[in-house]
């Protein structure tokens, strides 16, 4: 272990692009504040930020970021306590050194790992929908998760019996997922690498917890690739682009709607004609 590391503050914003953006730059730790994030690695970030400068500039978005030089010792450590497990209407999401719930669906999920984990607004709403709406409906047997990220959702659906099918975008995200559906003793019938466009078929449920341009992009394969009876999650979304989202989605069945923070989810129907 090198004596010293580099540590990214980012602050003002939790905006989900900005994030994806560091990942895509070859970080492979995000370290989620309520105003911002902080980003760690044991090489130089002056080119991360200035990615994340540049597109927060782009976005309109207000950041202000610093870099500093730390001592390597035990930041890890430091950063283990900090996490703390999280329920999730029936999900337990827990890092590995947290003990399992009796009561709840066990989710193991290491956050320096992972590109997404329960903490999130985003990712905590679509486990509450699909515990509200997925939990003992036999009709519904399968699942695809639109950037699956950590696997989390994935993880969620397969222990709830479905099957499963995964993608990203992000060769890390592919490889982020497997390795967490394996630490989850769960089978996935495929993770693959690309969009929806990669999927075949139709699906019972379809979740995107990804964000609302990417979403807008994905609109009429999501509605496509949903069965009649079946459900769409759609999550990561601002509150500026919520308007749009019904508007776009209108042909769909709203079920239910969530709003935490500034982040919305949203549960559609396809309800047969």
């Amino acid at each position: 272990m090198r004596e010293q590391y580099f540590e990214l503050s980012v602050l003002g914003s939790n905006e989900q692009s900005l994030k994806e953006l560091a990942f895509e730059l070859g970080v492979i730790a995000i370290e989620e504040l309520e105003n911002g994030f902080i980003v760690r690695s044991n090489d130089d970030l002056e080119l991360v930020e200035l990615g994340i400068k540049s597109l927060a500039k782009a976005l309109n978005i207000p950041i202000s970021t610093q870099i500093q030089i730390k001592n390597n010792s035990d930041w890890i450590s430091n950063y283990q306590n900090s996490i703390k497990p999280v329920k999730c209407g029936s999900f337990y999401i827990r890092p590995s050194w947290h003990e399992a719930s009796k009561d709840s669906i066990d989710i193991i999920i290491d956050p320096a790992l992972a590109f997404g984990s329960g903490h999130h607004e985003s990712t905590s709403s679509c486990l509450e929908l699909i515990s509200e709406f997925c939990v003992g409906k036999k009709e519904l047997k399968t699942a695809l998760d639109v950037g699956c990220g950590s696997g989390i959702l994935s993880i969620a659906l397969a222990k709830l019996a479905f099957e499963v099918s995964s993608c990203d975008t992000q060769s890390q995200a592919v490889e982020s997922c497997l390795r967490n559906a394996s630490k989850n003793n769960v089978e996935l019938k495929e993770v693959l690498l690309g969009s929806i466009d990669k999927a075949s078929g139709k699906y019972d449920v379809i979740c995107a917890n990804i964000i609302a341009d990417v979403i807008f992009l994905l609109a009429n394969e999501l509605k496509a690739k949903l069965n009649e009876g079946g459900y769409l999650v759609l999550s990561g979304i601002l509150d500026r682009y919520k308007q749009r989202i019904l508007a776009e989605f209108s042909e769909l069945e709203l079920i239910k709607n969530i709003n935490k923070n500034e982040w919305g989810s949203f549960i559609y129907q396809k309800i047969a004609k």
